[in-house]
Parts: structure tokens; C-alpha cells; sequence
């Protein structure tokens, strides 16, 4: 393999990985009714009415 098939595998890869947890999010929501994300150096639970919850903050 050369450096172009590498690095174009690399990034449909991360693509793919990308697509996948954006369609995991959505079910998850559908089913639960929240996701938990970091956003902002905090853990956070994220409801289906929009708002936010934080969990716990991170340690940087």
C-alpha cells in the first residue's frame, strides 16, 4: 500500500466510524430518551426535550 491508499482508508474509516455513532445517538435517544456525551470537559446527559444535565466534570 502506498501513503495515498493509506491515508484514504484512514479517513473513510474515521468516516464510517463517525456515520455509525450519529446513528447510534439517534436510536439511543429514540429508545431512552437521552444520550450521555462530553461536551465542554464535562460529562453530560443530553435529553430528547433538549437540554443538558452535567454528570461530572473531567479531570484535564
Amino acid at each position: 500500500m502506498n501513503h495515498s491508499t493509506i491515508y484514504l482508508t484512514k479517513r473513510m474509516l474515521i468516516s464510517k466510524v463517525q456515520q455509525a455513532g450519529r446513528v447510534a445517538a439517534k436510536e439511543a435517544m429514540e429508545v431512552m430518551g437521552y444520550v450521555v456525551t462530553v461536551r465542554d470537559g464535562w460529562v453530560v446527559k443530553q435529553h430528547a426535550d433538549g437540554s443538558i444535565e452535567r454528570i461530572k466534570e473531567l479531570e484535564v
